[in-house]
């Protein structure tokens, strides 16, 4: 994991913190003991303790299992119709030749307002993917997701845990084209998409996803509730192949939401803090040898 990156912006960690309004008790800090087998854990706040997801999936295999409680149920997923050959053929695409699709996609309406696609942006060999819901005006206008105010407060949140854009961390969105108005997007719209995103992971191979908001919740995991039920848990998600081993998930609010919801970016620093520790988890266990 890289250090240091807040140095990069100018300001300390303590600033980053007071840019997310948050006040300097929150801070990260390693805790003396240590926890699996040595792994050093960051403390952040107490974890909340939210009730055991139950309802089936409905995009992508995804297997529910807290990381620091009790293992809850495991999710279902009801079985879906078989890939058709536009799922195929991106699932064979290389980052070339997904970008080339994306831009040129017609397969749902949102194509017919967007000034462009946005894929994502950042390093594609990242260990951390962050995903929201969709490009708004300013990313349509520019190609990128994640700029302006939501994307500043991104950035400073993401400085704060010592990360950066475009150095060891990939964002991209569940929807690639700009949804009329910025509304959420659609159920459907997000299911033409899935595809590309589904390509996105399996090409990046992230040891974290990070998901930002009710909608990207909803586009990897399926309707499975609230994203209050979801914050606090750690779910799995496996490639269609069925591999065993799974990439962590979690669940935490966008940004664009924290800039009009203020008392919430506490929580928010506490799902960062948490996912610092489950990737440093991860990428300890990788290394453990077999």
């Amino acid at each position: 994991m890289r250090a240091g990156n807040s140095r990069a912006t100018g300001l300390t960690r303590w600033q980053l913190l007071n840019e997310m309004g948050l006040p300097s008790q929150w801070r990260l800090r390693e805790q003396a003991a240590l926890r699996r087998g040595g792994t050093a854990a960051f403390a952040g706040p107490p974890a909340t303790t939210t009730p055991a997801v139950s309802e089936a999936m409905a995009a992508v295999p995804v297997v529910a299992a807290a990381a620091d409680a009790p293992s809850p149920p495991a999710v279902s997923r009801s079985a879906g119709p078989p890939a058709n050959d536009r799922e195929q053929q991106i699932a064979r695409l290389d980052w070339d030749g997904l970008r080339d699709s994306v831009a040129g996609c017609r397969a749902c309406a949102l194509c017919q307002e967007r000034r462009q696609a946005v894929l994502g942006v950042g390093d594609t060999a990242a260990d951390w993917l962050f995903i929201g819901e969709g490009p708004g005006a300013e990313e349509d206008l520019r190609g990128e997701p994640f700029v302006g105010p939501a994307g500043k407060l991104l950035d400073a949140m993401l400085a704060a845990i010592d990360l950066q854009r475009g150095e060891n961390v990939y964002i991209a969105n569940a929807v690639k084209c700009r949804p009329p108005g910025n509304r959420t997007p659609e159920a459907a719209e997000m299911a033409t998409c899935a595809p590309y995103l589904r390509r996105q992971i399996t090409l990046i191979q992230p040891r974290l996803i990070v998901l930002l908001g009710r909608a990207a919740a909803h586009a990897v995991l399926g309707d499975v509730g609230s994203l209050a039920s979801l914050r606090g848990q750690t779910f799995k998600y496996r490639e269609a192949d069925g591999s065993a081993t799974g990439i962590p998930v979690i669940v935490s609010y966008h940004p664009a939401y924290l800039l009009r919801t203020l008392q919430d970016k506490a929580k928010a620093w506490e799902d960062l803090c948490r996912a610092r520790t489950l990737l440093h988890t991860a990428t300890t266990s990788a290394a453990l040898p077999a």
